[in-house]
């Protein structure tokens, strides 16, 4: 996740360096181009202070998802992308560039916190509470208001993270299953 975010903020500083040539590669909305910058818009930022602001979340929440596993990451980091990314792409105004990586940190927040229910694993649960106790608040972040702030992309990601969530708990939630076929009934 350093390594991650490093090279956000040395990408970052190549943009500024270049007076913000970079900010074009991001998601722009219903153009065809701009599909394929879903990929490219969340190492993107608009300046330094929106870096800084998706910088702790996403080092956090990346780390308690890698924590997990390499594949959970990997897979619910590609899941969030996406969903982020066309969410945004569909539905930001026409003539509008996303930027930024906090659809990834809300779809991570969504993850967290909705992997206990498939799992039903105390661990999980009593993660989703903390995290939900210290990052709770940013979950307004869905919702529409001003500002040029993508609600898009922290609704795509979000959705994501629960997609993300319910994909990587599928054996988990088929090996409870089995077990609740094989265990007997007592006479």
């Amino acid at each position: 996740m350093v390594g991650v975010v490093a090279a956000m903020w040395l990408i970052e500083l190549v943009d500024a360096a270049s007076g913000g040539s970079l900010d074009a590669l991001g998601i722009h909305a219903r153009t065809v181009e701009g599909l394929w910058q879903i990929f490219t818009a969340p190492w993107l930022h608009v300046g330094f202070a929106h870096l800084i602001s998706n910088t702790i979340p996403l080092l956090v929440l990346g780390w308690l998802v890698l924590m997990d596993s390499t594949r959970s990451w990997l897979v619910s980091g590609l899941i969030i992308t996406v969903c982020s990314g066309l969410l945004a792409w569909l539905a930001s105004p026409a003539g509008s560039v996303t930027l930024g990586a906090s659809g990834i940190v809300f779809g991570w927040l969504a993850l967290l916190l909705v992997k206990g229910i498939f799992t039903r694993d105390a661990g999980d649960i009593v993660l989703a509470v903390i995290v939900l106790f210290i990052y709770g608040g940013v979950l307004w972040g869905v919702l529409p208001r001003g500002g040029g702030i993508s609600w898009q992309a922290h609704l795509g990601g979000a959705i994501g993270g629960v997609l993300a969530a319910w994909w990587l708990t599928r054996a988990e939630r088929a090996r409870r299953a089995e077990r609740r076929r094989v265990i007997p009934s007592r006479l």
